[in-house]
Protein backbone atom coordinates (compact mmCIF):
# COMPACT_ATOMS: atom_id res chain seq x y z
CA UNK A 1 0.00 0.00 0.00
CA UNK A 2 1.60 3.56 -1.33
CA UNK A 3 1.68 6.48 1.33
CA UNK A 4 -0.80 7.64 -0.78
CA UNK A 5 -3.49 5.27 -0.33
CA UNK A 6 -3.36 5.47 3.18
CA UNK A 7 -3.61 8.28 3.40
CA UNK A 8 -6.15 8.92 1.85
CA UNK A 9 -8.18 5.69 3.26
CA UNK A 10 -7.35 7.40 6.74
CA UNK A 11 -8.42 11.08 6.29
CA UNK A 12 -11.66 10.17 4.50
CA UNK A 13 -12.54 7.62 6.84
CA UNK A 14 -11.72 9.34 10.04
CA UNK A 15 -13.81 12.72 8.41
CA UNK A 16 -16.82 10.92 8.66
CA UNK A 17 -16.38 11.65 12.29
CA UNK A 18 -17.46 8.00 13.79
CA UNK A 19 -17.45 8.14 17.83
CA UNK A 20 -15.73 4.77 17.11
CA UNK A 21 -13.77 4.21 14.26
CA UNK A 22 -11.75 1.01 13.77
CA UNK A 23 -8.87 -0.32 11.51
CA UNK A 24 -8.03 -4.00 11.51
CA UNK A 25 -4.41 -4.34 9.40
CA UNK A 26 -4.64 -7.80 7.53
CA UNK A 27 -2.54 -9.31 4.76
CA UNK A 28 -1.16 -11.82 3.68
CA UNK A 29 0.89 -10.78 6.44
CA UNK A 30 1.09 -7.16 6.76
CA UNK A 31 3.66 -7.18 9.00
CA UNK A 32 6.09 -7.29 5.71
CA UNK A 33 4.99 -3.52 5.13
CA UNK A 34 7.60 -2.72 7.97
CA UNK A 35 6.83 -0.61 11.20
CA UNK A 36 7.69 2.84 9.99
CA UNK A 37 4.69 2.08 7.89
CA UNK A 38 2.27 1.78 11.27
CA UNK A 39 4.12 4.35 12.67
CA UNK A 40 2.61 6.55 9.94
CA UNK A 41 -0.73 4.98 10.35
CA UNK A 42 -0.27 6.24 14.05
CA UNK A 43 0.47 9.79 12.64
CA UNK A 44 -2.32 10.13 10.23
CA UNK A 45 -4.97 8.75 12.74
CA UNK A 46 -3.64 11.99 14.60
CA UNK A 47 -3.49 14.48 11.91
CA UNK A 48 -6.91 13.64 10.79
CA UNK A 49 -8.98 11.98 14.18
CA UNK A 50 -11.69 14.35 15.22
CA UNK A 51 -12.08 15.55 18.71
CA UNK A 52 -13.30 12.99 21.40
CA UNK A 53 -12.88 9.91 18.71
CA UNK A 54 -11.83 6.90 19.61
CA UNK A 55 -9.75 4.65 17.34
CA UNK A 56 -8.96 1.39 17.32
CA UNK A 57 -6.15 -0.75 15.71
CA UNK A 58 -5.79 -4.46 14.85
CA UNK A 59 -3.20 -6.34 13.60
CA UNK A 60 -3.82 -9.94 12.46
CA UNK A 61 0.22 -11.76 12.28
CA UNK A 62 1.79 -14.84 12.09
CA UNK A 63 4.07 -12.74 14.42
CA UNK A 64 7.22 -13.84 13.10
CA UNK A 65 8.58 -10.33 12.82
CA UNK A 66 7.23 -9.15 16.24
CA UNK A 67 10.79 -8.04 17.68
CA UNK A 68 11.17 -6.20 21.00
CA UNK A 69 10.78 -2.74 18.55
CA UNK A 70 7.27 -3.69 17.51
CA UNK A 71 6.38 -5.11 20.30
CA UNK A 72 6.85 -1.75 22.59
CA UNK A 73 5.50 -0.21 19.55
CA UNK A 74 2.02 -2.30 19.62
CA UNK A 75 2.13 -1.50 23.31
CA UNK A 76 2.34 2.26 23.54
CA UNK A 77 -0.02 2.80 20.89
CA UNK A 78 -2.55 -0.22 22.05
CA UNK A 79 -2.96 -2.54 19.14
CA UNK A 80 -4.92 -5.31 19.81
CA UNK A 81 -2.82 -8.12 17.91
CA UNK A 82 -4.29 -11.42 16.50
CA UNK A 83 -1.89 -14.17 16.89
CA UNK A 84 -2.08 -17.33 14.13
CA UNK A 85 -1.18 -20.71 16.17
CA UNK A 86 -2.70 -23.67 14.99
CA UNK A 87 -2.31 -25.46 18.70
CA UNK A 88 0.47 -27.59 19.72
CA UNK A 89 4.07 -28.26 17.65
CA UNK A 90 2.93 -31.54 16.00
CA UNK A 91 -0.34 -29.47 14.32
CA UNK A 92 1.27 -26.53 13.83
CA UNK A 93 4.32 -27.18 11.92
CA UNK A 94 2.34 -29.55 9.61
CA UNK A 95 0.86 -26.10 7.29
CA UNK A 96 2.80 -23.40 8.80
CA UNK A 97 6.62 -23.84 7.49
CA UNK A 98 9.04 -21.01 6.18
CA UNK A 99 10.83 -21.06 3.17
CA UNK A 100 12.83 -23.64 3.76
CA UNK A 101 10.22 -25.93 4.96
CA UNK A 102 11.11 -25.67 9.00
CA UNK A 103 8.43 -25.44 11.29
CA UNK A 104 7.21 -21.87 12.78
CA UNK A 105 6.05 -22.98 15.75
CA UNK A 106 9.72 -22.08 18.15
CA UNK A 107 9.36 -18.83 16.31
CA UNK A 108 6.07 -18.01 17.74
CA UNK A 109 5.56 -19.14 21.20
CA UNK A 110 9.24 -16.84 21.48
CA UNK A 111 6.77 -14.05 20.55
CA UNK A 112 3.85 -14.63 22.19
CA UNK A 113 6.33 -14.72 25.49
CA UNK A 114 7.98 -11.29 23.78
CA UNK A 115 4.14 -10.06 23.92
CA UNK A 116 3.43 -10.77 27.83
CA UNK A 117 6.12 -9.35 28.30
CA UNK A 118 5.83 -5.72 26.51
CA UNK A 119 2.05 -5.81 28.12
CA UNK A 120 0.86 -6.00 24.16
CA UNK A 121 -2.85 -7.14 23.68
CA UNK A 122 -3.50 -10.04 21.77
CA UNK A 123 -5.76 -12.97 20.73
CA UNK A 124 -4.84 -16.12 19.18
CA UNK A 125 -6.58 -17.85 16.36
CA UNK A 126 -6.66 -21.31 15.37
CA UNK A 127 -7.18 -22.72 11.88
CA UNK A 128 -8.97 -25.65 12.35
CA UNK A 129 -7.67 -28.27 9.49
CA UNK A 130 -7.86 -32.16 8.81
CA UNK A 131 -5.11 -32.22 11.38
CA UNK A 132 -6.07 -30.52 14.55
CA UNK A 133 -10.05 -30.39 14.16
CA UNK A 134 -9.90 -34.09 15.67
CA UNK A 135 -8.01 -33.45 19.30
CA UNK A 136 -10.42 -30.76 21.22
CA UNK A 137 -8.62 -31.69 23.99
CA UNK A 138 -4.76 -31.37 23.09
CA UNK A 139 -5.53 -28.15 21.28
CA UNK A 140 -7.26 -26.39 25.05
CA UNK A 141 -4.88 -28.12 27.37
CA UNK A 142 -2.20 -26.26 25.23
CA UNK A 143 -4.04 -23.16 25.09
CA UNK A 144 -4.46 -23.02 28.98
CA UNK A 145 -0.81 -24.22 29.90
CA UNK A 146 0.24 -21.36 27.85
CA UNK A 147 -2.05 -18.51 29.49
CA UNK A 148 -4.01 -18.10 26.73
CA UNK A 149 -6.93 -16.04 27.74
CA UNK A 150 -8.63 -14.89 24.61
CA UNK A 151 -9.40 -17.35 21.14
CA UNK A 152 -11.04 -17.62 18.26
CA UNK A 153 -11.21 -20.79 15.76
CA UNK A 154 -11.54 -20.18 11.97
CA UNK A 155 -12.60 -23.13 9.73
CA UNK A 156 -10.84 -24.04 7.20
CA UNK A 157 -13.42 -25.01 4.41
CA UNK A 158 -11.48 -24.39 0.62
CA UNK A 159 -12.39 -25.25 -2.61
CA UNK A 160 -10.03 -26.67 -5.53
CA UNK A 161 -10.17 -23.40 -8.13
CA UNK A 162 -10.43 -26.41 -11.31
CA UNK A 163 -13.06 -28.96 -9.74
CA UNK A 164 -14.66 -26.81 -7.17
CA UNK A 165 -14.35 -30.21 -4.98
CA UNK A 166 -13.79 -29.40 -1.21
CA UNK A 167 -9.88 -29.51 -0.54
CA UNK A 168 -8.23 -32.68 1.39
CA UNK A 169 -6.97 -30.07 4.33
CA UNK A 170 -10.63 -29.04 4.97
CA UNK A 171 -12.77 -30.21 7.67
CA UNK A 172 -16.11 -31.95 7.70
CA UNK A 173 -19.57 -31.19 9.28
CA UNK A 174 -19.44 -33.83 11.33
CA UNK A 175 -16.08 -33.00 12.55
CA UNK A 176 -16.62 -29.01 13.48
CA UNK A 177 -20.12 -30.27 15.35
CA UNK A 178 -18.05 -33.12 17.48
CA UNK A 179 -15.76 -30.23 18.12
CA UNK A 180 -17.74 -27.54 18.95
CA UNK A 181 -19.67 -29.78 21.47
CA UNK A 182 -15.93 -30.89 23.38
CA UNK A 183 -14.42 -27.63 23.49
CA UNK A 184 -17.58 -26.54 24.64
CA UNK A 185 -17.87 -28.77 27.30
CA UNK A 186 -13.86 -27.80 28.45
CA UNK A 187 -15.05 -24.18 27.96
CA UNK A 188 -17.99 -24.55 30.20
CA UNK A 189 -16.30 -26.47 32.52
CA UNK A 190 -13.17 -24.40 32.97
CA UNK A 191 -15.30 -21.33 33.59
CA UNK A 192 -16.49 -19.12 30.84
CA UNK A 193 -14.96 -16.23 33.43
CA UNK A 194 -11.51 -17.50 32.71
CA UNK A 195 -11.14 -18.08 28.75
CA UNK A 196 -12.74 -16.11 26.26
CA UNK A 197 -13.74 -17.94 23.25
CA UNK A 198 -15.56 -15.63 20.41
CA UNK A 199 -17.79 -18.16 18.89
CA UNK A 200 -19.26 -18.66 22.19
CA UNK A 201 -18.57 -15.36 23.42
CA UNK A 202 -21.68 -13.97 20.39
CA UNK A 203 -23.54 -16.41 21.36
CA UNK A 204 -24.11 -15.80 24.78
CA UNK A 205 -24.33 -12.24 24.29
CA UNK A 206 -27.37 -12.96 21.84
CA UNK A 207 -28.76 -14.93 24.65
CA UNK A 208 -28.29 -11.88 27.12
CA UNK A 209 -28.82 -9.09 24.55
CA UNK A 210 -30.30 -10.39 21.36
CA UNK A 211 -27.11 -8.93 19.35
CA UNK A 212 -24.33 -11.27 18.11
CA UNK A 213 -20.62 -9.26 18.34
CA UNK A 214 -19.56 -11.18 15.25
CA UNK A 215 -20.91 -11.24 11.40
CA UNK A 216 -20.92 -14.84 11.44
CA UNK A 217 -24.35 -15.00 13.28
CA UNK A 218 -25.76 -11.74 11.89
CA UNK A 219 -28.64 -10.91 10.03
CA UNK A 220 -26.53 -9.39 7.36
CA UNK A 221 -23.22 -8.82 6.17
CA UNK A 222 -22.29 -4.97 6.51
CA UNK A 223 -20.21 -4.29 9.33
CA UNK A 224 -17.32 -3.40 7.38
CA UNK A 225 -15.51 -2.76 4.12
CA UNK A 226 -12.11 -3.93 2.62
CA UNK A 227 -9.73 -1.55 0.89
CA UNK A 228 -7.42 -3.23 -0.74
CA UNK A 229 -3.50 -1.69 -1.60
CA UNK A 230 -4.61 0.56 -4.53
CA UNK A 231 -7.42 1.80 -2.84
CA UNK A 232 -10.12 -0.86 -4.50
CA UNK A 233 -12.74 -1.79 -1.94
CA UNK A 234 -14.65 -4.71 -1.84
CA UNK A 235 -17.60 -6.09 0.78
CA UNK A 236 -16.10 -8.33 2.43
CA UNK A 237 -12.20 -10.31 3.37
CA UNK A 238 -13.59 -13.53 1.74
CA UNK A 239 -15.34 -11.68 -1.26
CA UNK A 240 -11.86 -9.73 -2.63
CA UNK A 241 -13.01 -10.76 -5.98
CA UNK A 242 -13.90 -8.71 -9.02
CA UNK A 243 -17.69 -9.41 -8.84
CA UNK A 244 -17.96 -7.69 -5.09
CA UNK A 245 -15.61 -4.97 -5.89
CA UNK A 246 -17.30 -1.84 -5.27
CA UNK A 247 -15.39 1.15 -6.26
CA UNK A 248 -12.07 2.44 -5.34
CA UNK A 249 -11.44 5.45 -2.87
CA UNK A 250 -9.78 7.70 -5.17
CA UNK A 251 -13.05 7.74 -7.20
CA UNK A 252 -16.17 7.48 -4.39
CA UNK A 253 -15.97 8.50 -0.92
CA UNK A 254 -15.27 5.76 1.71
CA UNK A 255 -19.60 7.05 3.06
CA UNK A 256 -20.62 6.04 -0.77
CA UNK A 257 -18.93 2.76 -1.07
CA UNK A 258 -20.34 1.61 2.35
CA UNK A 259 -23.79 2.04 1.82
CA UNK A 260 -23.86 1.80 -1.74
CA UNK A 261 -25.99 -0.37 -3.72
CA UNK A 262 -23.76 -3.35 -4.42
CA UNK A 263 -22.81 -3.26 -0.73
CA UNK A 264 -26.76 -3.32 0.03
CA UNK A 265 -26.95 -6.52 -1.98
CA UNK A 266 -24.33 -8.43 -0.64
CA UNK A 267 -25.30 -7.39 3.10
CA UNK A 268 -29.04 -8.59 1.97
CA UNK A 269 -28.02 -11.83 0.52
CA UNK A 270 -27.10 -13.70 3.76
CA UNK A 271 -30.62 -13.40 3.97
CA UNK A 272 -31.31 -15.74 0.83
CA UNK A 273 -31.36 -19.40 2.82
CA UNK A 274 -32.82 -22.48 2.33
CA UNK A 275 -36.33 -23.25 3.11
CA UNK A 276 -34.38 -26.30 5.79
CA UNK A 277 -32.70 -23.09 7.57
CA UNK A 278 -36.27 -20.87 7.60
CA UNK A 279 -37.94 -23.75 9.23
CA UNK A 280 -35.23 -24.81 11.96
CA UNK A 281 -35.44 -23.89 15.58
CA UNK A 282 -32.16 -22.81 15.76
CA UNK A 283 -32.39 -19.56 12.89
CA UNK A 284 -32.33 -16.68 15.03
CA UNK A 285 -29.04 -17.56 16.58
CA UNK A 286 -27.00 -18.75 13.15
CA UNK A 287 -28.54 -16.83 10.44
CA UNK A 288 -27.66 -19.52 7.86
CA UNK A 289 -23.75 -18.95 9.14
CA UNK A 290 -21.11 -17.52 6.81
CA UNK A 291 -21.77 -16.97 2.99
CA UNK A 292 -18.57 -18.16 1.92
CA UNK A 293 -19.41 -21.80 3.73
CA UNK A 294 -22.23 -21.80 1.56
CA UNK A 295 -21.28 -24.96 -1.09
CA UNK A 296 -22.58 -28.23 -0.74
CA UNK A 297 -20.65 -31.26 -0.20
CA UNK A 298 -20.19 -31.91 -4.28
CA UNK A 299 -18.83 -28.37 -4.06
CA UNK A 300 -21.82 -26.63 -6.09
CA UNK A 301 -23.58 -23.58 -4.85
CA UNK A 302 -26.18 -23.43 -2.12
CA UNK A 303 -28.42 -21.57 0.29
CA UNK A 304 -27.53 -23.52 3.25
CA UNK A 305 -24.23 -23.78 5.23
CA UNK A 306 -21.93 -26.78 4.54
CA UNK A 307 -21.78 -26.83 8.42
CA UNK A 308 -24.90 -27.07 8.83
CA UNK A 309 -25.14 -30.46 10.29
CA UNK A 310 -22.37 -28.85 13.05
CA UNK A 311 -24.56 -26.26 14.42
CA UNK A 312 -27.99 -28.20 14.37
CA UNK A 313 -25.62 -30.64 16.37
CA UNK A 314 -23.86 -27.95 18.66
CA UNK A 315 -26.95 -25.94 19.54
CA UNK A 316 -29.09 -28.85 20.15
CA UNK A 317 -26.24 -29.80 23.04
CA UNK A 318 -25.03 -26.25 24.22
CA UNK A 319 -28.35 -24.00 24.18
CA UNK A 320 -29.58 -25.20 27.73
CA UNK A 321 -26.05 -24.31 29.05
CA UNK A 322 -25.85 -20.75 27.27
CA UNK A 323 -29.37 -20.42 28.58
CA UNK A 324 -28.05 -21.29 32.20
CA UNK A 325 -24.92 -18.72 31.78
CA UNK A 326 -27.26 -15.57 30.11
CA UNK A 327 -29.46 -16.01 33.19
CA UNK A 328 -26.30 -15.62 35.65
CA UNK A 329 -25.27 -13.20 33.76
CA UNK A 330 -28.33 -11.32 33.68
CA UNK A 331 -28.21 -11.35 37.15
CA UNK A 332 -25.26 -9.39 37.74
CA UNK A 333 -22.08 -11.66 37.22
CA UNK A 334 -19.68 -10.27 34.78
CA UNK A 335 -18.11 -12.67 32.60
CA UNK A 336 -14.72 -10.94 30.72
CA UNK A 337 -14.31 -10.44 27.05
CA UNK A 338 -12.45 -9.13 24.60
CA UNK A 339 -12.13 -7.73 21.09
CA UNK A 340 -11.40 -9.75 18.16
CA UNK A 341 -10.33 -8.85 14.90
Amino acid sequence: MSDEVLERLIKDYLQLGLPMAGFSWQGGEPTLMGLDFYKKVVQLQKKYGKARQHISNALQTNAILLDDEWCQFLHDNKFLVGISIDGPKEFHDYYRVDHSGSGSFDKVMTVIQRCKKYKVEFNILTLLNNKNIEHPDKLFDFFIENGIRYLQFITCLERDSDTDKVLDFSITAQQYGEFLCRIFNRWHDYGPDKLSIRDFDSILAFCVSGNHTICTFDKQCSSYIVIEHNGDAFCCDFYVEPDWRIGNIFETPIEKLATGSKKRTFARAKQNISNTCLLCRHLSFCRGGCQKDRIASDGQHSRQSYFCPSYKRFFDYAMPKFMQLAATISAGSAIQTQPFI
